[in-house]
């Protein structure tokens, strides 16, 4: 019973925090979006005391069952241990813990954290990496299969699907991402959670407590026949049948060796005082449609040639006329490129970009989730994998804070419209040397139209001068940095505007 309890509660937590990390609507945030929040790490850069005080409570009494149940990351090494066990069965033994290496791994964590090494970081705590995993690999997979079905709409005159860009955010997050998927398999494939008890920093600061547990998986020794399947079905590597002791601080409290012993010599519950000694001498699919013939087209042989080859003409001028592209005459588009920024853009809300370094994860929650294709992985090497901001493919609406909305570490801060049009993450750059107004002498002004704050003016390059062409001027103290500037400035690859970032963010 406790291990099937235990499968329902982590699939239903598996799955749901994969669904809210594939998903690209935000509409599944307002029911599974707490499931982030209740994540350890999450929880103690937020702050959220009523959650770090549940989860320390969870595992002083039933012990290290978050890491078997609410972590994401242990989860799936369970799937990969699963997939390990259908090759070779009763295949772990007993080893013992390996003290230097994970407090080795914690004391790195910690100072990595507190400096603000956010690439550290990110390397190291599961739900980051769980996050990264479904958001590098798993999520466009997901957007390309919601192409499909919009596609097959589309067909069907339905509007049930909408397609989407699929793009690569960072490649060498996706590397590290397919880096850290690869690992986790063949550790756990092999050696079950050994990534959670050498490596793990929640694992090793939860361990701690799990030996003070309340209940706990005991031997009852008087039952007990040696047959080692405990041990060799733990994928915590921590029973001991010999001695008949478990270690604590490694066990999950899966439920797999309760269930493969055979002699009910092992229990979950609250220890006893004293045990007995054990004797010394002991498919739905639609029917296609059939074509039918125009109604004149019921004559005899050359009447239906004539019928089939009108078909294929039309069938092959659809398909050239479909497969021809039409720009209007004009020259083909050169595709945004990021300009070098001094100071990289951190999303509203963020406060600054130390807050930022020091609380967020990189979970890549709100990259998934930005609506606008502005957020993607840093590539820095002291922030990578931290959300940083550019405007190829879209801008920072005003009315748009859905990051904030989803950020479980406090990394950014939760906002409402009307906060978010008075902060000023950055300012805009005009550079005169690559306007067409400067180099081609023609009127536009696209920055100054759409600027939702009105802090682009247009003005006389040459004010003396009344058949001058007309240029943007930046008021650098309505500017709130949103971008709309930068990406609609027709100048490619780089925009003739360009947002400049602020270290610490502004109110205006």
């Amino acid at each position: 019973m406790l291990r099937k309890i235990r499968i329902t509660l982590a699939a239903v937590f598996f799955v749901g925090l994969a669904l809210l990390l594939l998903d690209f609507t935000g509409t599944l945030h307002a029911w599974l979006g707490w499931m982030a929040k209740v994540q350890l790490l999450p929880a103690v850069l937020a702050v959220n005391v009523g959650v770090v005080v549940g989860l320390v409570v969870l595992t002083l009494v039933f012990g290290r069952i978050y890491c078997s149940v609410v972590c994401p990351l242990g989860v799936m090494q369970d799937v990969f241990a699963w997939l390990g066990k259908k090759s070779r069965k009763n295949r772990y033994t007993f080893s013992r813990e390996l003290r230097w290496l994970r407090y080795a791994m914690l004391a790195v964590f910690v100072v990595a954290l507190v400096a603000g090494v956010g690439s550290v970081v990110q390397l190291l705590a599961p739900y980051s990496a769980f996050g990264r995993i479904m958001a590098a690999i798993f999520q466009p997979l997901w957007m390309l299969a919601n192409n499909a079905l919009a596609a097959m709409a589309e067909r069907m005159d339905s509007y049930a699907f909408y397609s989407v860009d699929v793009w690569m955010r960072s490649l060498p997050v996706l590397i590290v991402a397919v880096a850290t998927l690869v690992l986790l398999f063949i550790l756990a494939w092999r050696g079950g959670r050994t990534y959670c008890n050498t490596v793990c920093p929640v694992g090793t600061v939860l361990s701690l407590l799990a030996r003070c547990s309340l209940f706990k998986v005991r031997f009852r020794a008087d039952k007990c026949r040696d047959c080692s399947l405990c041990t060799k079905n733990c994928k915590a590597s921590c029973i001991d049948f010999r001695s008949h002791k478990v270690d604590y601080s490694r066990c999950v409290v899966c439920g797999d060796c309760i269930d493969k012993c055979k002699f009910g010599a092992l229990k979950y519950g609250i220890p006893l005082s004293s045990s007995p000694k054990k004797p010394t001498n002991n498919n739905d699919t639609t029917p296609s449609k059939s074509i039918e013939a125009p109604s004149g087209a019921v004559g005899g042989a050359s009447t239906r040639r004539s019928f089939l080859l009108t078909s294929a003409l039309l069938t092959t001028a659809a398909l050239a006329q479909e497969g021809k592209k039409v720009d209007g005459g004009l020259a083909v588009l050169e595709k945004k490129q990021a300009p070098r920024r001094t100071t990289p853009l951190t999303p509203p809300g963020s406060l600054s970009a130390q807050n930022m370094a020091q609380r967020c994860t990189g979970c890549q929650l709100c990259v998934t989730e930005c609506p606008n294709g502005v957020l993607r992985p840093s590539t820095d090497l002291m922030h990578l994998m931290q959300p940083t901001m550019s405007f190829e493919r879209g801008y920072c609406r005003p009315e748009c804070t859905r990051c904030s909305d989803v950020c479980p570490t406090g990394a950014i801060k939760p906002i409402d419209r009307e906060e978010k049009t008075s902060i000023q993450i950055g300012h805009a750059q005009w550079y005169h040397w690559n306007c067409l107004p400067v180099k081609e002498g023609v009127e536009y002004g696209n920055c100054a139209r759409h600027c939702p704050t009105g802090a682009i003016t247009m003005v006389p390059l040459h004010p003396d001068d009344d058949l001058s062409p007309m240029i943007p001027s930046v008021n650098e103290a309505l500017c709130i940095g949103c971008g709309a500037c930068e990406h609609l400035c027709p100048v490619r690859p780089v925009s003739a505007i360009q947002v400049e970032g602020h270290e610490v963010h502004k109110h205006i």
